[in-house]
Formats: structure tokens, sequence, C-alpha cells
């Protein structure tokens, strides 16, 4: 089968989560970069990295790169490729490019060289030139430039891979299902160990851990752009998918648990884990977080924190942040619990030693991963940890 190149956005922090998923899969040539993961295989690779990875956000599929100087450069690469071979004149497109180190000075004109030059293509293969749609495309083009490469990719995903496609809309912004994943393992969390997300919002976190512990693939509900494509072999994804689905695991009682202090918090995360069909598998309570108690003897506690982008809330967050880690010194011995800011300042403020952090990009903010493992007794930092803090943040 023929072998090819592509690539995997993820958000920046997890790329080892998502090189080591890819290697699992047996994906060849798996190289991480900034922002993604380069890698190789043939169609049912491709299949596969849209189906079971936790942690991408679009797999890209490479379809020509050259070495340019001017946007000249760059249409004519856009204009080498056989477009008609890839997708049909009646369907639409769009471009987006995407630089790092780039010199050219505008990258919608790039984008404008890149377009013109797949009209340009459909109209001397076919005589007609494609639609293009910039809300809706069937298809998705991007093209990467960095210093002296371009190279011109088209989308096998379609919709983000965060879509799964059971959410419910709600006026709680979530946090993506990719980014949930990716921290997750990050965490230390596996199957069959504890789960507590005592800010649990809509319930991100518990569904991604359901699903993980039931090993249900996480675009098995849903579609891809890869099933537009010419090159598309259903009988080969349809395989694909059919052993996905048997090797889903059997109903069962999950030590997953999820509370919020926001009634409209846990009904929109009752309604997620509905439509998910996870509703019997995950306890839920309304609880404010300083009352919680551990569920079971160890595990890992993992919670969003309210990132404080609205005036005075970040003052109050550093009113609580003691006051859970007198919670966690007191009731959670024996677990670990790891708590998503942009705060940078925040283990100052818990009160207690960081054993591990985590930079990750959650859109536009830089925010940290802290984990503190609770032991029995005290876990005040000691005066060299606060100053090693002070150096590393």
């Amino acid at each position: 089968m023929e072998q090819y190149k592509f690539f995997a956005s993820v958000p920046r922090g997890l790329e080892i989560p998502l090189s080591l998923e890819l290697s699992r899969m047996e994906a060849s040539d798996v190289r991480i970069t900034d922002g993604g993961v380069h890698f190789s295989g043939d169609l049912e690779m491709c299949y596969k990295a849209n189906l079971y990875s936790h942690t991408a956000g679009r797999i890209y599929l490479a379809l020509a790169s050259k070495v340019y100087r001017t946007e000249q450069d760059i249409y004519d690469t856009a204009f080498s490729v056989e477009w008609n071979e890839w997708f049909s004149v009646k369907q639409s497109f769009r471009v987006d490019v995407v630089a790092t180190n780039c010199p050219l000075k505008s990258l919608n004109f790039a984008a404008l060289k890149i377009k013109d030059a797949i009209c340009d293509k459909f109209r001397k293969t076919d005589g007609l030139r494609p639609n293009v749609e910039p809300h809706t495309p069937d298809m998705r083009i991007r093209g990467f430039l960095d210093e002296n490469q371009v190279i011109i990719f088209i989308d096998t995903s379609g919709d983000p891979l965060f879509k799964r496609g059971f959410r419910e809309k709600t006026n709680i912004a979530p946090i993506r299902e990719n980014l949930a994943c990716g921290l997750l393992f990050l965490s230390g969390w596996e199957p069959g160990i504890p789960l507590l997300d005592p800010m649990c919002g809509s319930g991100t976190f518990l569904i991604e851990a359901a699903r993980i512990s039931l090993n249900i693939a996480p675009g098995s509900s849903r579609k891809f752009a890869f099933e537009k494509l010419k090159n598309f072999d259903p009988d080969l994804w349809n395989s694909t998918l059919q052993t996905a689905i048997e090797n889903e695991l059997d109903d069962a009682d999950l030590p997953i648990f999820g509370s919020d202090v926001s009634a409209l918090a846990i009904e929109a995360a009752k309604n997620n884990l509905e439509n998910a069909g996870l509703a019997d598998m995950v306890k839920l309570k309304k609880a404010n977080i300083l009352d919680l108690t551990a569920p079971a003897e160890s595990g890992v506690m993992i919670a969003n924190l309210p990132y404080g982008e609205r005036m005075g809330e970040l003052d109050e967050m550093r009113k609580l942040y003691p006051q859970i880690g007198d919670l966690l010194k007191r009731n959670f011995a024996g677990w670990n619990a790891c708590f998503l800011t942009s705060d940078l300042k925040m283990p100052r403020f818990i009160g207690l030693a960081t054993t591990k952090r985590v930079p990750f990009r959650n859109g536009n903010l830089d925010c940290r991963m802290y984990e503190f493992k609770m032991v029995k007794g005290s876990n005040k930092p000691s005066k060299q940890t606060a100053e090693n803090q002070e150096i590393q943040e």
C-alpha cells in the first residue's frame, strides 16, 4: 500500500503524549516538532490516527514540498499537485497558511497564491474551477512555511478531532477534549485508578477518562474529511472502525468522580454524560471543593481552576488556594493532585511543594499543570523549593 507523510497538530505541551499514541499505532518516522508530530504511514494509518488519537487536533496529509524564495515558488509548488486526483471540481475548498520564521511579508498573499494555483490547475485538467468556501468547505488545504520550505497539506480530519460528536452546547466554557486527554496522560492517571474532578464544569475530564477506561475510540461517533477524498477506501475504513467497536469494553462501574459548586455545571455534565452513553458510570454531585473527602484511599485529582481573567477573580482565587492546600493535606493523603491554571504564582499561594509542572497552551493562554503528591503529614514547601519556583517561573 502506498506510503504517505503526515503531520498531526496538537496543543503545545502535548507533543510527547501524541508521539507515544502514534508510535503505539505503529506509525513510522515519528518526529516531534513544536505544536505537532510528523509521521509516515499508509491509508490505514491515516484512518487509525483520526479514529484513535485522543490528543491530536487534526491529521494533515502532505501533498508537495519545495524550497521557496518567492510567492511564485509557492504557487508553483501548489500547481504541481494533481488536485483532481484528490477531490472533485464540484467540491469546495479553502486555504489556510501558517508559518514559522517566514520571510514573506504577507501570509494572506501566500494563501491567495495557493488558492490561485489550485483553481488554475483544475481549469487545466477539468476545464472548470472549484468554489472557494471560507466557512464550511468540503476540503481544507493548509500551507506551511518556514524560513525556506513550503509544504502543501490536505486536511484528512474535517472538524477538529476534539469534536467527538456528542457534546451538548452550553454557556460553560469547556476545556477541549484533546487537551483534557493529554493532561490526563501527563497526570499519571490510568484506567482503574480513581479519578476525581472537583471542579468538573461540563464534565470533559470525566467523559474522556470514562471513554479511555472503556477503550472507546475517540472518533468512533463522527465523520471525517478523508471520507470525501477520491482515494477513500470504504471497505478499509469500515473494517478499521468495526475493529475499534469490537474492542470496546462492556459497561463497568468506574472509579470516576465529579463535583462542582454550580448546579448549572452539574446539569451540563449530566447531559453530556448521557449523550456519551456514560450516565450510569460516573458519580456526580453538587459540592464545594472545600467540603470534599477522598472517595478512595489513593487516586488522581485533576481540576481546571478558574483562570481569573475577569476583574477581581484572580484575587479571589488566591484567597482560595491556601484553603485548597489545607484540604489536600487534611483529606487527600495518598492522592496526586493536578491543577491547571494560568496563574504562575499559584504554587506559592497553595502552600504545597510541586512535584511536576507541565507547560501547555490553552487557546491563547500560557498555562501550567502543577502536580502535588500528597503524603501523610505536612507537605509545606521548603525555603529551597520556594526559591527554585521563583527562578524557574
